[in-house]
């Protein structure tokens, strides 16, 4: 008996699809740069249901072609309320090119990975696209692209400044965050018949007052301008003054409304939403998903995406980490908005039903894997917070860190008769499993969290991110000091030798991130090295919209602080700091000595190569050995041309 679903228990993708529906005509119309994947892990998707449960006529476009009459952007003619748009589950600027500014050679949001179906700055494409065929009709902006490129940012693919995404976009509302909420509001108005014009005071949504309009009124927020679009051009460390101040705003419970001029309007972004409810976070989960792709991609082949996270389980939203180089507070949220144990029970029975579900569940997790239920012990402190992080220095005397409602939530899981074993696949916070950094936790409850992880839910490799050894770099990162990760690894090592097991634990690393100099670099790699680890899960630092590091990284100063910060720049600096990831390549190994001896840094290059030497000599007497004894004349091989990672 086939199990699929009725093409119709999909949202509709074409005018076919629509009249399969009944309909004639449609309230609202999504472009969306990724594959229609109807799931509750795919913002677009979520987007759509919501709109669906308020009783709308919704379709969604998924991947409209930029490259030919542009028909996929007339085809479904126009909605009743308003087009929305989003650039996918990503930045299309991050989908689309590495760290070194090469195009990426697969797209995972893609049937078969294919590349060239997202357009470079795909908010602004299709938003400006959709403008131009239907000036009256209102475009809202959305997804993580629209909501990191809300104010002046820096864009590291042109290098240079960029405005607001509503500048460029054309489009009259920009909703950023988490879009339940705003959404809800914005329908609900217009359906009492406020124009779109007045839609001017519903949080969490930014766009444009020109010269001779009024600024809206809200007698319950409070204003704080920030420096003019075209002040930060000309004076980068203005630009970094911002930052502070919009990190800030985004993280209070309470935020103040932001304003500021780029020509001749003013940018208004109004504040956020208090932290969704676990009863509104479940209605957003619980909707009608089918949790799988289109069936119009059947025969182009599957969505790498989707694969990856075809039977996880998504427990809540947010971060409290705040770590400088992220961008999940800045969209997400700090405070951590989770699901109840039934709603995600409730998801595992439609995972379980799946043709294909052998009875393993791959991920159970979220932004980080461990911050399930943790929230503030009394919210009145909360509400008067300005931190960007709870656990950055220290953790926050207020925080709750159980990890006791979420060991109670695997072990439920576990007793679901379909469910043969549950994995942990997102990074887990190893910090909060420390006892001498997390003082206030209760030290076993910590050891039993961690030990029914490696017992139960760790397939041989439990991955975590140190990011670097630096605490001079870790301090800039908002990570905490190396030594903790060095004594998570002997709690580790314990529970390993305690019960027999031999899961391995694999580190995560940035190199070339602000602040991190080349003596840094090596001595990670020397540190790493004398700890066992041969590093495979490493990264260059990349620069993406509404982080404090990537802020540093364009105007050269902190923004907390406005101290000059050296930043690794130049491709040249780049690779070399890379580089020191793979002191274990030959071709690396004399390089390093020769760079380590300039600084005056020999011990370091002997801390690094020791036994390598070693190591190459014993592999070329073998070489040789192996000449003697062989009969065939040999051919020098061809040398390769070392190629800089």
């Amino acid at each position: 008996m086939d199990k699929r679903p009725k093409l119709s228990a999909w949202l509709p993708t074409t005018k076919k699809e629509v009249k399969l529906r009944g309909w004639d005509a449609l309230d609202v119309i999504i472009f969306s740069g990724d594959a229609y994947v109807d799931h509750p892990s795919f913002g677009p998707a979520v987007l759509g249901r919501i709109l669906e449960s308020y009783g709308l006529k919704v379709a969604l476009v998924p991947q409209p072609s930029v490259n030919d009459n542009l028909q996929d952007f007339t085809k479904m003619g126009k909605p009743r309320l308003f087009f929305a748009v989003t650039a996918g589950a990503m930045d299309s600027m991050v989908s689309n090119y590495t760290a070194a500014k090469y195009p990426r050679p697969k797209d995972a949001y893609t049937p078969n990975g294919d590349k060239g179906f997202r357009p470079d700055y795909a908010t602004t494409r299709y938003s400006t696209i959709l403008k131009d065929f239907f000036p009256d009709v209102p475009v809202v902006i959305g997804g993580i692209e629209a909501s990191l490129r809300r104010v002046t940012h820096y864009d590291y693919w042109s290098n240079k400044l960029m405005p607001s995404v509503l500048e460029d976009s054309k489009a009259d509302l920009l909703v950023y965050g988490m879009g339940e909420k705003p959404l809800r509001e914005i329908v609900n108005l217009l359906e009492r018949g406020v124009p779109f014009s007045s839609l001017r005071t519903i949080k969490q949504t930014a766009f444009f007052v020109h010269q001779d309009e009024k600024m809206p009124k809200n007698k319950n927020w409070e204003d704080v301008r920030i420096n003019s679009h075209e002040v930060c051009l000309s004076n980068k460390k203005k630009f970094a003054e911002n930052f502070k101040t919009i990190e800030m705003e985004s993280n209070k419970v309470f935020g103040r409304r932001i304003l500021q001029d780029v020509g001749n309007k003013t940018l208004v972004i109004n504040p956020a939403y208090p932290t969704m409810t676990e009863k509104e976070i479940d209605a957003s989960f619980d909707l009608p998903f089918t949790r799988l792709p289109h069936p119009k991609y059947n025969k182009r082949g599957p969505i790498p995406a989707f694969e990856m996270i075809k039977f996880s389980i998504n427990i809540h939203r947010g971060c409290f980490g705040g770590c400088s180089f992220c961008t999940i507070s800045a969209h997400q949220g700090k405070f951590i908005a989770s699901r109840s144990q039934e709603s995600i029970l409730k998801e595992i029975d439609q995972v379980t039903e799946m043709p294909d579900f052998k009875g393993y569940l791959s991920d159970i997790g979220g932004p980080s894997a461990n911050m399930y239920k943790m929230k503030g012990k009394i919210q009145a402190i909360c509400d008067k917070c300005t931190a960007p992080s709870c656990i950055s220095p220290v953790v926050c005397s207020n925080l709750d860190t159980s990890h006791k409602p979420l060991t109670e939530l695997y072990k439920a899981v576990d007793k679901h008769p379909k469910i043969k074993k549950s994995f942990i696949g997102s990074g887990i916070r190893y910090d909060l499993l420390v006892p001498e950094f997390n003082k206030k936790a209760d030290p076993k409850e910590l050891l039993e969290y961690t030990e029914e992880v490696l017992l139960n839910h760790t397939s041989g490799r439990l991955k975590v991110a140190p990011e670097h050894t630096s605490d001079r770099v870790l301090k800039q990162m908002r990570k905490p000091s190396f030594k903790y990760f060095h004594i998570f690894k002997k709690y580790f090592d314990k529970i390993n030798k305690k019960h027999g097991l031999k899961q391995q634990l694999i580190p995560y690393f940035i190199s070339a991130h602000p602040d991190s100099q080349l003596e840094d670099m090596a001595n990670l790699a020397a540190e790493t090295k004398e700890m066992g680890f041969q590093l495979e899960q490493v990264q260059g630092f990349t620069p993406t919209p509404m982080t404090i590091s990537t802020v540093i990284y364009y105007s050269g100063y902190h923004p907390y602080t406005l101290k000059k910060t050296y930043t690794p720049r130049t491709k040249f600096e780049k690779e070399e700091q890379h580089r020191f990831f793979f002191w274990y390549k030959k071709e690396n190994q004399q390089w390093i000595r020769k760079v380590l001896r300039k600084v005056g840094q020999e011990d370091l290059a002997n801390r690094i190569l020791k036994g390598a030497d070693k190591k190459e000599e014993k592999m070329c007497n073998n070489t040789r050995n192996n000449k003697k004894r062989s009969t065939f004349k040999s051919v020098k091989p061809k040398r390769k041309a070392y190629k800089r990672r």
